[in-house]
């Protein structure tokens, strides 16, 4: 027995003391390969995952490495079977290989010939197969790329994709960098990807995504497909490809609910993509209309389904996937890894942070006891109206001004889920509201007069969460959210990440319901950044509201 900060169980968990010396060194050599499952106080559950290991092994850890890493921490013995499972889940990736035959055309190579013979025998895939060459290579049809390597992963062989890939049609863009360079990390995600051909870069909000999407580009010097999450998530990617990069504004076409412009660069919502006309999806065709060298998939977590489809069909194209976090709520990881690609780098937030790249944050919790006539509302409500309930009690609003008056001066955002909450909240607090009906055009003067402090503080729902460039906010106060979304969650401290001027602290305030479902959502939010080196304080909103203070409530 030793003393390490971790305890490692046969069923593949991993327990790691958070107040031990060695916890955050143990914490980043199990990041690779586990996923954190609860993040309480002294704590935290890690699962080792055979999509965990795979992406691990994808991104160039070996089996040896993921054992010295369990056994160095652990403080007591690792199970050998776990050890055993370890090697031998790792072992799987690559044993089938997609590669380009010169003759043939694209055809799957097997490492294990009795592989093969299993897989040959599922009859999910031997459609997407065609003439078997020999005992170890059988053709595969070229339109079945990705779905084979969709249908291969669920039956747990991943192949390794080696066909490479099409250069596209050619386009000249170089990064001008005469008042800025990339960042290390930037460079090194670019060069990650680069090696692997197409994958995912993982970067906290804040530490620009954008740039290691305008430096792939510089890479490939190919047309490119950019997919973003709304219109004015694409025009801030067009004025920062403007600024940093040798393309013009001519050369860039967006491609929304309000333009369709294709050029050599073009930005495309993900809304417009997914948009049915007579139950069809007509815009997917833009895939096609163009020999794109590079797709890029900002917030790649949220790409909705008739996306994926389409992803499959265009396996020969680079793509390269920009998030903050890999966790999809809908449980479709493995489809990222598989359309989209391997995880080729990821910066744990808190090494950016050190580095001064992003902003320190302080999280709180803040916990508001309802009134008796809430707690009744919300004891004899039907379960699904439950967590609504909870989450837009009208007691939290006085704790929301108390909070703010903590921080005078500062820029802050108030952020939730439910409208008619998020209206009330700008009522009694004079200030606006940004929602999903908010047109493009005052949405961006919003922002825009909030960037300049024109405005101090702004309401806003979840069409913030994403891809909002609001480097000025310091404060963000949640008063509710997508039930327990860990995405969502690290999207909206990540508006309060980019460097401040002044090099001041971020404060990010949750308030949330006592002895609710609104409590067991928000434990449920923190994983992800608990993952990520963030801790929570829980304080009492008694303790925020200290003397009395005026109700917004009676606003």
């Amino acid at each position: 027995m030793t003393d390490g900060p971790l305890i490692v169980q046969s069923d593949k968990t991993l327990l790691l003391e958070v107040d031990h010396p060695a916890a955050a060194e143990a914490r980043a050599a199990i990041a690779p390969f586990a996923e954190l499952e609860r993040a309480p106080e002294h704590v935290h559950t890690y699962r080792v995952t055979p999509l965990a290991l795979w992406n691990a092994r994808a991104a160039g850890h070996d089996a040896e490495q993921v054992v010295d890493a369990l056994v160095r921490f652990s403080r007591y013995a690792v199970p050998q079977p776990l050890l055993v499972d370890v090697v031998d889940t790792m072992g799987r990736y690559g044993r089938l290989q997609l590669v380009k035959s010169p003759v043939h055309g694209l055809v799957l190579v097997s490492l294990d010939r009795a592989v093969l013979e299993e897989i040959l025998r599922q009859k999910k895939i031997a459609p997407m197969l065609g003439t078997r060459l020999d005992d170890d290579t059988v053709v595969v049809h070229p339109s079945e790329r990705g779905h084979l390597k969709q249908a291969l992963l669920k039956v747990g062989w991943p192949a390794e994709d080696l066909a490479g890939y099409v250069d596209g049609e050619h386009h000249a863009i170089t990064l001008d960098e005469k008042d800025w360079e990339l960042r290390d990390y930037q460079r090194d995600a670019v060069t990650g990807f680069w090696a692997g051909g197409s994958g995912v870069v993982v970067l906290p909000c804040g530490a620009g995504k954008t740039l290691v999407g305008a430096a792939a580009m510089a890479e490939a010097q190919a047309t490119t497909l950019i997919l973003v999450t709304n219109t004015v998530a694409g025009r801030q990617w067009k004025r920062e490809l403007v600024a940093r990069t040798s393309l013009t504004e001519d050369e860039i076409g967006e491609y929304s609910g309000e333009r369709k412009e294709i050029r050599p660069v073009t930005i495309a919502t993900y809304q417009v993509m997914t948009r049915k006309t007579k139950g069809e999806y007509r815009h997917l065709d833009l895939f096609d209309s163009r020999d794109w060298g590079l797709i890029i998939y900002d917030e790649v977590h949220l790409l909705p389904a008739p996306v994926f489809r389409m992803t499959a069909d265009l396996q020969s194209r680079r793509r390269l996937g920009l998030t903050a976090t890999l966790v999809r709520e809908d449980g479709r990881e493995g489809d990222v890894f598989s359309l989209i690609g391997p995880k080729r780098y990821d910066a744990p937030w808190r090494d950016i942070e050190q580095q001064g790249w992003i902003a320190p944050a302080d999280c709180v919790e803040v916990r508001v006891t309802l009134t008796d006539a809430e707690r009744l509302g919300y004891a004899t409500a039907e379960a699904d109206e439950r967590y609504k309930l909870a989450a837009t009690a009208r007691t939290k609003l006085p704790v929301v001004q108390a909070i703010l008056d903590r921080h005078p001066g500062e820029p802050a955002l108030i952020i939730g889920a439910y409208l008619d909450q998020l209206h009330e909240l700008g009522k009694g607090l004079d200030c606006p509201v940004v929602e999903g009906s908010t047109r493009n055009k005052e949405r961006e003067a919003l922002f825009e007069a909030f960037r300049t402090g024109e405005i101090p503080r702004l309401v806003v729902s979840k069409v913030a969460n994403f891809s909002i460039d609001l480097p000025e906010a310091s404060v963000a106060v949640q008063v509710s959210g997508t039930f327990g979304s860990r995405q969502e969650e690290a999207q909206r401290l990540g508006r309060l990440l980019r460097p401040k001027g002044d090099h001041r602290q971020a404060h990010f305030y949750s308030v949330v319901s006592r002895d609710t479902l609104d409590t067991e959502y928000a434990a449920h939010r923190q994983r992800f950044l608990a993952e990520q080196g963030y801790a929570y304080r829980i304080m009492d909103a008694d303790d925020i509201l200290g003397p009395p203070v005026t109700d917004l409530g009676e606003a």
